[in-house]
């Protein structure tokens, strides 16, 4: 057995030297205190075997320990290692208590482990120092984003103002970051902005009128109010009239919303196509195989929000329906009102689905379309269509990447939405969305 006798200014720094020294098996045999600092007694054992022991008397008057059963051993109340004072010339402890039981770390007394295991509670001078570092860094954080800002304006105000340009439309600070970075240097304002927006159109990917021309099978999901009942009405409109009421079917699985299942059936006498019902997602491939003669399927999902738990079951079994033979794709239909932060958590969320499209819908109720295009630069989701009203079929077109760019500079021309300095020093520091 080793034994060891440590001294700290406290016991969090005294037990901390045991552990470092002589491992987590440590068996604490004292604590103290010694003046202003504190003194912890402790040992190990290396023998694999060791039996406890009972006090008896050696020939020079010492007290020894002699071997007592274990029984005896483990009922021996834990305080009297406490309780034993080993300071007495600060040396080594007596002989009596050399092969005190054996414990693990977990088992030290309550005091030593609360100690040493929980950390203090911040005082409230540490409260308020913290809180002052925080309030220093968000000054310093917005004097360098000046600084920064101001910077850049002297020294390449093209690229400045396209910045500006670009936070105007609404597109996110890493899309017009790369962009206002790959304009050559040699052009001005104006070549500079048709640059930037036909880069935009480039890389924007789109799906063309494919699901009208040869149909498919595709499950709509989507927040609840995206508009996906109604994108499925024009979408199937269109359909009859290009094609006729043949060769085409809507479901609905939406058992969530009241009256969705009547209203799918409503828009099935409407148009003369059949309508069909299931009340659970995981009936849809017993139901995709009756519909192997048609040649188009539009089928409407319960809208969710992206944080509900059950939103995820619905996802995986779409994702597990695309993987078989039933050859169904999902698209996600994304409303352009909706704010740039939510649109990238509604892709993020729905992606276990695993679209191969995006529905743009409620176009007309968009204050911007920057955070729509980001995402689809972002994710290279391609576009299929995009609604702008309430109007059944005429409300509906197949999407083109340069119209989506003329109606985002469209819209933020209508609403004047010219980012002012302080603005951009808070979107160039990367806290356009930190609250102060």
């Amino acid at each position: 057995m080793k034994i060891q006798r440590y001294v700290a200014k406290d016991m969090r720094s005294c037990l901390t030297q045991v552990r470092e020294a002589l491992g987590p098996d440590a068996v604490i045999l004292s604590s103290g205190k010694v003046g202003d600092e504190v003194e912890v007694v402790a040992a190990i054992d290396f023998e694999s075997q060791r039996a406890s022991v009972e006090p008896v008397s050696n020939e020079r008057g010492a007290r020894v320990l002699a071997p007592q059963s274990r029984t005896q051993a483990q009922e021996q109340p834990r305080s009297n290692l406490r309780n034993v004072d080993f300071r007495q010339g600060h040396g080594q402890p007596p002989a009596a208590h050399l092969a005190a039981p054996k414990r693990a770390s977990s088992q030290l007394s309550p005091e030593i482990t609360a100690e040493f295991a929980a950390p203090p509670p911040p005082s409230a001078a540490e409260t308020s120092l913290a809180e002052e570092v925080k309030g220093m860094r968000r000054m310093l954080e917005a004097q360098l984003a000046t600084l920064t800002w101001n910077d850049l304006s002297r020294r390449s105000p093209l690229q400045a103002a396209m910045l500006k340009e670009l936070a105007r439309l609404g597109l996110s600070n890493e899309l017009a970051g790369s962009l206002s970075r790959r304009i050559p240097e040699h052009l001005n304002f104006s070549a500079a902005r048709r640059f930037a927006l036909a880069t935009i159109a480039r890389t924007v990917q789109v799906t063309g009128d494919r699901w009208l021309e040869e149909g498919g099978r595709i499950a709509f999901a989507g927040p609840a109010g995206a508009g996906k009942t109604t994108l499925i009405a024009k979408l199937a409109a269109r359909w009859v009239l290009r094609h006729g009421p043949r060769r085409i079917a809507l479901v609905s699985a939406d058992a969530v919303r009241i009256g969705a299942h009547e209203q799918m059936h409503m828009l099935g006498r409407l148009l003369g196509v059949t309508a069909h019902t299931v009340y659970d997602i995981a009936e849809l491939p017993d139901l995709l195989a009756g519909l192997a003669g048609q040649k188009l399927v539009l089928i409407d999902t319960a809208g969710a929000s992206p944080r509900d738990p059950e939103l995820a079951r619905r996802l995986r079994l779409l994702t597990q329906m695309q993987e078989s033979t039933q050859k169904l794709e999902s698209a996600i239909v994304l409303p352009a009102s909706t704010q740039a932060g939510t649109i990238d958590e509604v892709i993020a969320r729905f992606t276990v689905a695993k679209p191969t499209a995006v529905c743009i819908t409620k176009i007309d109720e968009a204050v911007s379309l920057g955070g729509i295009l980001s995402a689809l630069v972002r994710t290279k989701l391609p576009a299929a269509y995009v609604s702008d009203g309430q109007r059944v079929p005429e409300d509906l077109e197949p999407a083109r990447s340069h119209t989506l760019v003329a109606r985002a500079v469209d819209i933020a021309h209508r609403n004047n939405a010219t980012p002012d300095d302080e603005t951009m020093q808070r979107r160039i520091s990367g806290a356009e969305h930190v609250g102060t």
